[in-house]
């Protein structure tokens, strides 16, 4: 019998508790966790030779990813080896349930049309915090919030920023802006030159995938600061 160790394959198991998705999110709460961890936690298990994850980033890759598996129905999920159909109802449930959540009334999500309020709903999030995060949040054409914040966590002075992290959700729900938060630990709500160059940057990146980058607004304890209001998001 072959050990899968010496074949690089680790099973679920083998990864250190903080690595499974399960636990990560017990931990940290759902919106750390990537795609495919996400997807994991639904299928619940792989098969031999490959565990839930790498299961759940072939399924992605197979339908091209987040947008086109929301697409797909459970018939078409049950083409991916190691989704019986058990494991696809279970996806295609969480699927639909995705699809109907635009349809919630629109007086209930939050409106983010002013840094008072991107502030209001963040605030004790982040409150506390002793890292920085940077949170996503999207919203439709009347600045109303869709889906939930993703959050990207970093250091104590950072965030590692991908564009692809940062429009994948927007791109999925056909948002039409983007609004940008993050907390500095320090204390002071005044954006670095980093800060703004990158916003600058993002904003320019939405603009050609026809996106609108709202606003990036800096929160330190009870303070904050508008990027949009002081003029720092480019032209």
């Amino acid at each position: 019998m072959t050990d899968d160790a010496s074949d690089g394959y680790r099973t679920i198991h083998d990864l250190a508790g903080d690595e499974r998705p399960r636990e990560k999110l017990l931990q940290h709460g759902p919106a750390v966790l990537s795609d495919a961890e996400l997807i994991a936690i639904i299928a619940g298990s792989g098969t031999r030779g490959e565990n839930v994850i790498d299961l759940a980033r072939n399924l992605l890759d197979l339908h091209g990813g987040l947008g086109g598996l929301l697409r797909a129905d459970a018939k078409s999920l049950q083409r991916t080896r190691g989704l019986g159909p058990a494991k696809a109802a279970q996806l295609a449930a969480a699927i639909e349930l995705g699809r109907r959540m635009p349809r919630i009334d629109a007086e209930a999500r939050p409106l983010l049309t002013s840094p008072e309020a991107v502030y209001g709903y963040l605030r004790g999030r982040l409150q506390g915090r002793s890292r920085e995060e940077l949170h996503i949040l999207c919203a439709d054409s009347g600045g109303r919030l869709l889906g939930t914040p993703t959050v990207v966590p970093g250091s104590v002075h950072s965030v590692p920023l991908r564009m692809a992290d940062i429009f994948r959700e927007a791109i999925v729900l056909d948002a039409s802006a983007v609004v940008l938060a993050h907390n500095h630990p320090s204390g002071r709500a005044t954006p670095s030159p980093r800060d703004i160059e990158l916003t600058r940057e993002i904003a320019g990146t939405a603009a050609s995938l026809d996106l609108r980058l709202s606003d990036h607004v800096v929160i330190a304890g009870d303070r904050y600061v508008s990027m949009k209001r002081e003029g720092l998001l480019g032209a």
